[in-house]
């Protein structure tokens, strides 16, 4: 009989030797930091206090007004590597390995304790059209400059990309825990709580089966569409630089009990003329309004309605529940973005400037901003489920900007891959 398997793409996953902090750089939790995209301004100061071996200071580094073609942010993170690698506060492993990671960690808003498990390798850098590798979101062409210039200057990538891939039977989930059955290589607790521990995976055997595993595999970017976009760019203008070809991910089963996404609520803010009373008179020619009393009843109607478009919306101390009309089988975020922000005068343009639109982890966090007044309008969504983005995904399509929240992040500089 013939195989069909393999008359399609495969996702090809690759052990890799990565540069690691040594001992000589001092505690690991004063090294490593979040997504360089997920660091405040108050975050990047405390990671520069931390240690002169922080690796904010390549991946975010500090921007002067004397800044030249010959000395800027970009050239001076090449040098922070060059440096630091000369000094041994970096050194690369004597053996190609995978690392299994696991991120314990406590789900915001509800204080759930859970595990997520995945493992650190290299994966091919595929076009979107191969499909192998799959987007969810929509990307912005400035972030995408400014990680190309890095990667221009250093060819390393510092964070991994977080990739979902299907194993509903878990079998390389098995596999990871048994490689964490013994002390882990790195283990360390983030400014959130999070405790991020891995382990290396270097028997040849066990790479082959992971690998084996991960042939049929599509992949579905969670984390770092920016980053892999980066990449794609880079390897095509390297079509013959050695290991341009691959980026580093980490990879998590999409089945994993341990996969949680959060929801990214939207603030609006700087509306000319924006009337509170004359947005819902607009809202409720087109959608069911009503004015509820606390926010438990807007979390009841996300668990008793699913798959119907339901959105709060919180004005000062006043909180409504807004309605979709026949909106089964649409998401929330989309409804929002395409309806109701329409409303308020926020066009596609004005989304991707986030000219009136911020973004905000948390529901208390979204509500005291409409108590407090920094947003005329608070819109509440309920998380995305993985089997919406992964349908939509692997359809082909994409999904409105920050539709998901994927925590907790990867931790940056657990490994470094320098491309050649």
């Amino acid at each position: 009989m013939v195989s069909y398997r393999f008359l399609f793409r495969m996702a090809n996953i690759f052990p890799f030797q990565p540069y690691r902090y040594t001992a000589k750089a001092g505690a690991l939790h004063d090294l490593v930091t979040q997504p360089y995209d997920k660091i405040s301004p108050e975050m990047r100061q405390h990671y520069l206090q931390a240690s002169q071996y922080n690796l904010v200071r390549i991946i975010l580094g500090e921007r002067r007004e004397s800044d030249s073609g010959h000395d800027n942010v970009y050239t001076r993170a090449a040098h922070h590597l060059q440096d630091w690698t000369a000094q041994g506060i970096l050194a690369r492993d004597p053996e190609p390995a995978l690392f299994a990671y696991f991120q314990e960690f406590t789900v915001p808003d509800s204080g759930d304790r859970l595990v997520r498990k995945g493992f650190i390798g290299l994966g091919a850098v595929e076009e979107y059209s191969a499909g192998v590798v799959h987007r969810h979101e929509q990307t912005l062409s400035g972030p995408k400059k400014d990680r190309l210039e890095l990667l221009r200057h250093t060819h390393a990538h510092f964070g991994q990309l977080f990739m979902l891939y299907p194993d509903p039977a878990g079998e390389i989930d098995r596999l990871l825990d048994q490689a964490a059955q013994a002390p882990p290589t790195g283990d360390v607790t983030d400014e959130y709580g999070d405790r991020h521990s891995f382990w290396k995976i270097a028997d040849a055997g066990r790479i082959a089966q992971i690998r084996q595993l991960m042939a049929d595999k599509k992949l579905l970017i969670a984390d770092g569409h920016h980053r892999y976009e980066t990449a794609l760019a880079f390897r095509r203008e390297n079509p013959n630089l050695a290991g341009a070809d691959r980026v580093m991910m980490t990879f998590v089963n999409m089945h994993s009990p341990g996969l949680r996404i959060l929801a990214t609520h939207r603030l609006v803010s700087g509306v000319a003329g924006f009337d509170a009373g004359e947005f819902i008179r607009q809202a409720a020619a087109g959608f069911e309004v009503a004015q509820i009393p606390s926010v438990e009843l807007l979390q009841r109607a996300w668990t008793d309605s699913p798959g119907r478009a339901i959105i709060g919306a919180a004005m000062g101390s006043r909180l409504y529940l807004i309605e979709a009309r026949d909106s089964a089988g649409q998401l929330d975020v989309r409804v929002l973005h395409e309806r109701l922000l329409r409303l308020l005068g926020i066009g596609e343009e004005a989304v991707r400037e986030e000219t009136n639109l911020r973004y905000v982890r948390g529901l208390g966090a979204a509500l005291e901003a409409a108590r407090s007044g920094a947003a005329q309008v608070a819109f509440l969504l309920k998380p995305v489920s993985v089997d919406e983005v992964s349908r939509i995904s692997f359809a082909g399509g994409v999904m409105p900007q920050k539709s998901t929240d994927f925590y907790p992040k990867l931790l940056s500089g657990l490994t470094i891959y320098k491309l050649d």
